[in-house]
């Protein structure tokens, strides 16, 4: 089994800027206009282009929106150095939402990015 992670934002450009910039993402497929599949390492992603309003699922009558938002679901990007990468979330329009250094085995930052998609990076060791 392989695990792929597709992640909605309104506009595919500045999506594939902040995850190819940030975390190194390359795009290896454009199967559609408003799709692209990116890969690192051990890790599939595809970047889907829809816009803000849009309808989210056919079942649940709700839209997409893109301010910051809850969901049980997140990403954890493990690295070696947490800070470096603090800094180019933030340079690339992220948002650090708390940065734990001295809590827990290893350092962790909360974190969203720029279309309000919550996920975690925490360093490898302290």
């Amino acid at each position: 089994m392989t695990v792929n992670v597709s992640i909605d934002v309104p506009s595919l450009d500045a999506g594939l800027a902040f995850y190819q910039v940030v975390f190194g993402f390359e795009e290896v497929a454009r199967p559609f206009a408003t799709m692209a599949v990116l890969n690192a390492g051990n890790v599939s992603m595809c970047i889907h282009g829809k816009a803000e309003g849009t309808e989210s699922s056919p079942t649940k009558g709700e839209t997409r929106r893109y301010a910051r938002h809850w969901t049980p679901v997140h990403l954890d990007f493990h690295v070696e150095r947490l800070m470096p990468m603090v800094q180019k979330i933030k340079e690339a329009g992220g948002q650090i939402e708390q940065l734990l250094l001295d809590m827990g085995p290893r350092p962790v930052a909360f974190c969203a990015d720029p279309f309000g998609n919550g996920f975690c990076v925490i360093a490898k060791s302290q």
